[in-house]
């Protein structure tokens, strides 16, 4: 079942476009990554989702409905947590979730139950301090548990990790995977390796269109290129190797760093058969040896530029 469908959307900021006929759809209990280069539309879209911002064109569903621009009826299926959340400062983390509670209608037992969950998921079950105080990483957890708070269809988090320190963005990460099970999540990012630590599908913005799409393995498989990563720890060894003529039957181009060759091919089985027997003969030893896959961040440049 698709949690969240957008079809031929499209938005325009006067002559700008800014949006132009994006296509995608997000299954339940998934993590969907949005990438795209900083000014991309990645927010811009999301605001569309919330109904925040009115298309120029297209539809989009969540959970069945169709989002109305200025009616957020379909909100009620969606958790939402901006790149920067703002808080009352002077407020302790249960006395804001508290307040979110009474908000939205929720019962005191509800409230007190879902609070003290919310927050040992987040690991602020013990942060009895003002919000003031928090530090960044603190306060995107606090969001996170905020934007959960009424159990929604549909988490949508816009550059989580963006201004995160190293812990502090595998703290969120860890937090979106423990709850897929759960809900889906739909996060915005330009930081690939966050994308490829947990999410299971991917769209890249570029343009304002859909560039690349699919799963992570989809779409690594579908601009594979053949090739073989191999590094000695010297110029001799090196050029020994190079010097080898089994080699010239199976690579179409290599590309050399100093000690460190890219050789690209037809076939990698047998070229990787060549390599081995030309180690062996020649008695080389490298240092490195590996059949190059496609990485999310060789996609994404390659896209982009």
């Amino acid at each position: 079942m698709d949690i969240l469908s957008v079809e031929h959307l499209s938005k325009n900021f006067g002559a700008n476009k800014i949006i132009e006929d994006l296509t995608f759809s997000v299954q339940e209990h998934s993590i969907f990554g949005f990438i795209g280069q900083n000014g991309a539309g990645k927010t811009t879209t999301m605001k569309m989702v919330l109904g925040l911002l009115k298309p120029t064109s297209g539809n989009i569903t969540v959970c069945g409905e169709h989002v109305t621009y200025g009616e957020t009826k379909t909100n009620k299926y969606i958790g939402y947590l901006p790149d920067i959340p703002e808080f009352y400062g002077y407020m302790k983390p249960y006395e804001y979730l508290k307040l979110c509670g009474e908000i939205t209608g929720l019962s005191s037992e509800k409230i007190k139950s879902k609070s003290e969950e919310l927050l040992t998921l987040v690991d602020l079950d013990k942060a009895n301090k003002k919000i003031g105080g928090f530090s960044r990483g603190m306060k995107q957890r606090l969001g996170i548990a905020q934007a959960l708070l009424n159990e929604p269809k549909l988490l949508i988090c816009d550059e989580p990790t963006s201004a995160l320190d190293p812990i502090g963005r595998k703290e969120i990460l860890d937090i979106l995977y423990q709850v897929k099970g759960k809900t889906t999540v739909v996060f915005s990012t330009h930081i690939l390796s966050d994308v490829e630590r947990i999410c299971d599908h991917i769209a890249l913005l570029h343009g304002g269109k859909i560039a690349l799409s699919g799963t992570l393995s989809d779409v690594k498989s579908k601009h594979k290129q053949d090739g073989l990563l191999i590094e000695f720890a010297s110029q001799t060894d090196t050029r020994a190797f190079l010097d080898a003529p089994q080699l010239v039957p199976y690579i179409t181009n290599v590309e050399q760093n100093n000690t460190r060759l890219i050789l690209h091919t037809q076939d990698v089985q047998k070229l990787e058969v060549a390599v081995i027997a030309i180690i062996s003969e020649r008695h080389l030893l490298p240092i490195k040896f590996e059949v190059l896959e496609p990485t999310l961040e060789s996609l994404f440049m390659e896209v982009v530029k």
